[in-house]
């Protein structure tokens, strides 16, 4: 089922594969095409009519197959001697590109191995070791793909034409055979594999050399390693027979080394596997070269000299020494309207009258104005939670932070009435809920840090009226400029004492019973 399932997809590919380069979307309406998918403006439906080079080709060969790794071999490694059988192959051809193409392959023939001829006799005098030998009969239907390495891996600078080249190919396949073994009681089949069957599939990759006689005609030299997948196809019969147990490997494999002909198909002079692209483009580039033509650019001149034809020019008076694109316009590479020659910060937008750089706000009068929104946040007596009348000063507050960059230090002050230590950690919880306030209303966690400071900056004594204390209960703003500075200050200036875990109670123990 697995090798009836890629059968199936091999199937459905190659027609694919055929007619991958027959790319229609393109405009037929005078319009200028779709360059993004075509790489070019000069477009068409590539059809029968189009082709410029024959893509089919039908190849025929015969050879010499021998067994290189099984229990019985043509080889002479100690597990037989050198014997030849013979091969036979005829495929279709079909050339994707000048350097790729897909092949359609039948192959028949017969390999012999072991200790002798099956032809012959099974040696009296020699050993029991010796006195087996097998010939085994096969065809295989296969799909190689084809690497046409000369033109794929041609210099550059080689002009000259070619009559040689390498190709490489590799493919799957199904195999039918039937295995034959002989020894001193006569000849017996020994294994039978039928075609698209669980079993039969094989793998086979090798090299040809190609030789091209004529425009029609190709000799090829090649030379396929076959992959059988089967440690019977050699004629040792059972698995765990004891001719199939001399070996260790499970897959008997064999070299078949072929010579053929290529006969290409087709109305066109040369054959695509033989076209290569580079040989073209050099002739088309030595023509160009040796072409003389009279053609007047500028007519109307360059009178901005920015190097781009007044014919064209979009912009006639550019600046001198100003960097101009190709429709000679002056670049303004961050489009703040100031054009690079005059532009001191190019890659930062800025207005004109600060040469295209950006004006650097002022973060103290930011921070002012925060302060101001925040001397109408109110808490509860004695606590730092912060009073609900205080939401839309906060909010005014969060907005002023968010159009505005810059980091800012929030200050806790109390008055000099009551303790002074309570007082201290009074301002520091209360500096940091305002800061928690604003960053609930969407201010960055990391441009806000509180501190406390009690009533140790204080004016107002502790005998003037409550009114006139008022003005040291505040939370003062500052911005921080300096980098160090900010990174040496604390989120916010004190520790949240330890939640104090509630006794458990444990309940009285039973008393036994007498």
């Amino acid at each position: 089922m697995k090798l009836s399932l890629a059968i199936a997809v091999l199937a459905l590919a190659f027609p694919s594969a055929i007619s991958a380069q027959d790319s229609t979307a393109v405009s037929s309406n005078g319009k200028y095409p779709n360059t993004v998918s075509s790489g070019s403006a000069n477009v068409s439906p590539f059809t029968q009519k189009s082709k410029r080079f024959n893509d089919w080709s039908v190849s025929v060969g015969a050879g010499v197959p021998l067994v290189q790794s099984a229990d019985l071999t043509s080889i002479k490694n100690g597990n037989g001697k050198n014997l030849f059988g013979y091969s036979a192959y005829v495929s279709i051809d079909k050339a994707i590109t000048h350097a790729f193409g897909i092949n359609l392959q039948y192959d028949r023939g017969e390999t012999r191995q072991g200790w002798f001829n099956t032809k012959d006799a099974a040696p009296a005098n020699a050993s029991k070791y010796q006195q087996v030998a097998g010939r085994t009969q096969y065809d295989a239907i296969s799909i190689l793909g084809d690497i046409n390495f000369s033109n794929l891996l041609r210099r550059v600078d080689n002009h000259s034409p070619y009559r040689w080249a390498l190709h490489g190919y590799a493919g799957i396949g199904t195999l039918a055979y039937k295995a034959y073994q002989k020894d001193e009681t006569g000849q017996r089949l020994m294994t039978e594999i039928k075609p698209f069957k669980l079993g039969s599939f094989f793998g086979q990759a090798g090299a040809g050399l190609k030789f091209k006689v004529n425009r029609r005609l190709d000799i090829e030299g090649r030379l396929m390693y076959v992959m059988t997948g089967d440690d019977e196809f050699d004629g040792g019969g059972a698995q765990y027979s004891a001719v199939n147990q001399r070996e260790e490997q499970v897959s008997d494999n064999f070299f078949n080394a072929t010579l053929g002909l290529s006969l290409k198909l087709g109305k066109h002079e040369s054959h695509l596997m033989w076209h290569d692209p580079l040989q073209e483009i050099y002739y088309k580039l030595d023509v160009l070269a040796n072409k003389k033509q009279d053609i007047e650019v500028c007519k109307k001149g360059d009178a901005d000299n920015d190097g781009v034809c007044d014919d064209w020019d979009r912009q006639l008076d550019t600046p001198a020494g100003a960097r101009v694109d190709g429709a000679g316009v002056a670049l303004d590479t961050d489009l703040d309207g100031v054009i690079d020659l005059y532009d001191k910060c190019v890659t930062v937008p800025g207005p004109a009258d600060n040469n295209g750089c950006p004006v650097k706000k002022d973060n103290t009068v930011t921070a002012t104005a925060v302060e101001q929104e925040l001397k109408n946040v109110y808490f509860n007596f004695n606590k730092a939670t912060i009073r609900p009348e205080s939401n839309e000063r906060l909010d005014q507050a969060a907005k002023i932070i968010k159009e505005n960059d810059g980091k800012y230090l929030l200050t806790g002050h109390t008055d000099v009435k009551g303790n002074a230590g309570y007082n201290l950690k009074l301002s520091q919880e209360r500096a940091a809920a305002v800061v928690v306030a604003l960053e609930n209303r969407g201010v960055s966690a990391n441009v806000l840090k509180s501190k406390g400071v009690g009533s140790a900056e204080a004016t107002i004594p502790a005998t003037a009226s409550d009114a006139e204390r008022l003005a040291d209960r505040k939370v003062t703003v500052k911005a921080i400029e300096d980098a160090s500075e900010w990174n040496s200050i604390q989120k916010k200036d004190y520790t949240d004492a330890p939640t104090a875990k509630k006794a458990v109670k444990k309940a009285p123990a039973k008393k036994k019973k007498k």
